[in-house]
């Protein structure tokens, strides 16, 4: 018979157990790697760490059921390389969305050039499939920015954003996704920066500018954080942007992911409250510190706290879509990015 000390004694002579990490190294490994994946493999926590409490052993609730809608943006599909706009529809349909966010373009099927007639058959074939159109949105809001320093690109941007108003309304959507401005666009260095309070003029002219067509329309001017636009840091200023119109039909599109470097979602919702109208789901990795679109991520795998973001929606009565926006659909396979979205989804709502 043989106590714990000798136990102890034969486990640590045991030549096919290795040591344990020293904590320079433990601290390299987990930097390269993350805490939670080396303690996947047998390597334990920080040597110099307190003991962890006990996980608690009580039986898991069921998931909570929320009621919100799923939605995915076409840029997660390879359209129209490799997919039709009918192949997307339908993918999206059998992988269990409710509907399909389309993006404006300058030329091709849903762009700038597009016929009304041949607007009005994109939203017959969403409704042929069984899918709904859940908003529209557009890349052209950063080349022809609404408060360019070129009054030509400004006016260039103003006659787009009427042609997405009509377009939306008659695919047969309420939800316009607008980036209202830009202080400077980090990707271009030759273009001049905007003054902070000129960007703000320029923007609230715009808004005021596009709003009788958007009400006559029936559609929502949603405002969309950016970041890395440089305007509208906080809350509190999108609030006051959209507030000082007065009207309805400016409301806020709230982009989970677009805030992640510095700030946190689940923060930003009670704030805006009920002006949230539509909204992105991007996934981030705060662990990752640079910002350019391939740092965005397939949904849970980041540092996105998901179950407070959804809990945040619910409280405010959110009862919209849930958008993922991603900008890389898979080179091979891309069917697969589709599926895993609509179940990752499913689990944040509690619907597996």
């Amino acid at each position: 018979m043989t106590d714990s000390r000798t136990n102890r004694s034969i486990r640590s002579s045991d030549s096919s157990v290795p040591a344990g990490l020293g904590r320079r190294e433990w601290l390299a490994y987990s930097a390269a790697f993350g805490a939670a994946f080396l303690g996947r493999q047998g390597l334990g926590a920080d040597p110099e760490s307190q003991p962890s409490v006990a996980p608690d052993t009580a039986a898991a609730k069921p998931p909570r059921r929320y009621d919100m809608k799923k939605s995915i943006n076409l840029w997660a599909f390879p359209f129209p390389d490799k997919m039709s706009l009918e192949d997307c529809f339908r993918l999206a349909k059998d992988a269990g969305f409710d509907g399909v966010e389309i993006n404006f373009a300058l030329d091709g099927e849903f762009s700038a050039e597009s016929t009304p007639d041949e607007i009005r058959g994109i939203g017959r074939l969403a409704e042929k499939v069984g899918i709904a159109i859940s908003g529209v949105c557009s890349f052209l809001f950063w080349p022809y920015s609404l408060t360019h320093e070129d009054p030509e690109r400004r006016e260039q941007g103003l006659q787009l954003a009427r042609q997405m108003i009509q377009a939306a309304q008659l695919v047969g959507t309420e939800d316009l996704l607008i980036v209202p401005g830009a202080v400077y666009v980090p990707w271009l260095d030759d273009v001049p920066p905007v003054p902070s309070d000129v960007c703000h003029q320029r923007a609230r002219q715009a808004i005021e500018h596009l709003l009788p067509l958007a009400t006559k329309a029936g559609v929502y001017l949603n405002m969309e954080n950016i970041f890395a636009n440089g305007f509208l840091f906080s809350p509190e200023e999108m609030v006051a942007f959209v507030d000082q119109f007065d009207d309805p039909h400016v409301q806020v599109h709230f982009d989970t992911g677009n805030i992640m470097q510095y700030q946190f979602p689940e923060h930003w919702i009670p704030i805006l409250g009920k002006r949230i109208k539509n909204i992105h789901f991007k996934e981030w990795d705060q662990r990752t510190h640079e910002f350019t679109l391939h740092t965005f991520r397939t949904l849970l795998d980041g540092t996105t706290n998901w179950p407070a973001v959804i809990e945040a929606l619910d409280k405010i009565g959110y009862r919209g879509y849930l958008t993922f926006e991603y900008f890389h659909p898979f080179q091979h396979f891309p069917d697969a990015l589709v599926y895993q979205t609509s179940d990752a989804l499913d689990r944040m709502l509690g619907r597996k």
